[in-house]
């Protein structure tokens, strides 16, 4: 059963928009920019961020009409960010096909990316001034985020509060303005607060479970041990490493090494799957999604408030946002 059937007429109409604004149904076929854009947006993951707009704005009332462009421009400027992501982590396939910058290059992959961020930003002024201006904070906040993410590779003294501040900034941040947004049109200061909490919490437990399928390998999404191939020091392998410094020494050494082969890095998953990291990070991403519902304060008791609640939870059973990236 689809807990979210309801919501499938409004997706529908923000696919329409996404089509639209990428050039509509038949795209000129010389215009390289647009079908690069085009290649990993259309008709591809779960829209969460548009359904998360669309639960915030229900609890506040707010006619669908009216969430309809900052959910496309929330979804444009994550679609952005993937894209200049895989430049960043040389990514050969995302969604289950070859990236951007796999199939046109890393100039293209980056152009294309600020076709959509720009896109989205101007989609945003004409819209709401100030929705928009809090979109340009949010997009500096991914930016450095990931530019923190960068230079935490190869880093097993990360801390925890490191990694999670990284995950609120290029995830947390984002999901938190949908909230902002559909207060914003309603007007409750008070909502745009707490939904911006809770969108950086549940933005937060977001990467956490993103974190653990790259250990389990349920991610349908990328390979296996993906992050310890590219030296990236994921929840697991952060919280295996303070428990085990054998551990610790023995992917400290791999890293170390020009490239990590496969065999390698499934035996050093596999020693951090030993360890029982996978479990205590599954502790700590409920823990975040907690702490998301409680900083919904009485929206959570609105009825369609339970609604954030459920896609919260839904985060923990990893059923509605499992490949939503």
């Amino acid at each position: 059963m689809d807990t979210f059937a309801a919501f499938k007429p409004f997706l529908a109409q923000v696919e329409t928009q996404i089509t639209g604004q990428l050039g509509g149904e038949e795209p000129k076929p010389d215009d390289t920019l647009m079908l690069a854009a085009r290649h990993l947006v259309l008709k591809a993951g779960k829209r969460a961020r548009p359904m998360l707009m669309k639960i915030f704005g229900d609890t506040l009332g707010v006619p669908e009409a009216k969430l309809i462009d900052p959910a496309v421009a929330a979804e444009l400027i994550h679609a952005a960010s993937l894209l200049h992501d895989d430049v960043v982590d040389n990514g050969m396939y995302r969604r289950g096909k070859p990236t951007v910058n796999a199939r046109w290059g890393n100039i293209v992959a980056v152009m294309s990316g600020d076709l959509l961020l720009s896109g989205a930003l101007l989609k945003l002024s004409k819209f709401d001034p100030r929705i928009a201006q809090h979109a340009l904070s949010v997009v500096s906040e991914m930016t450095r985020a990931a530019i923190d993410e960068v230079q935490a590779r190869g880093n097993l003294e990360l801390t925890l509060e490191g990694l999670k501040a990284i995950g609120e900034g290029k995830t947390g941040s984002l999901f938190g303005f949908c909230g902002v947004a559909a207060a914003l049109v309603s007007g409750d200061e008070d909502a745009a607060r707490r939904f911006d909490a809770f969108g950086r919490r549940i933005g937060v437990a977001f990467q956490m479970a993103d974190d653990i399928r790259d250990i389990s390998g349920t991610d349908e999404g990328k390979p296996q041990y993906a992050d310890l191939q590219s030296r990236t020091p994921n929840l697991p392998v952060v919280l295996a490493v303070r428990k085990d410094p054998v551990l610790k020494k023995r992917i400290g050494d791999a890293w170390g090494w020009s490239a990590l082969t496969q065999d390698k890095a499934r035996e050093l998953g596999t020693a951090v799957l030993v360890t029982g990291a996978l479990d205590e990070a599954t502790v700590l991403m409920n823990q975040e999604i907690d702490a998301a519902v409680e900083a919904l304060g009485p929206y959570a008791q609105r009825e369609s408030g339970a609604n954030l609640v459920m896609w919260a939870r839904t985060l923990a059973r990893g059923i509605a946002l499992k490949g939503a990236a």
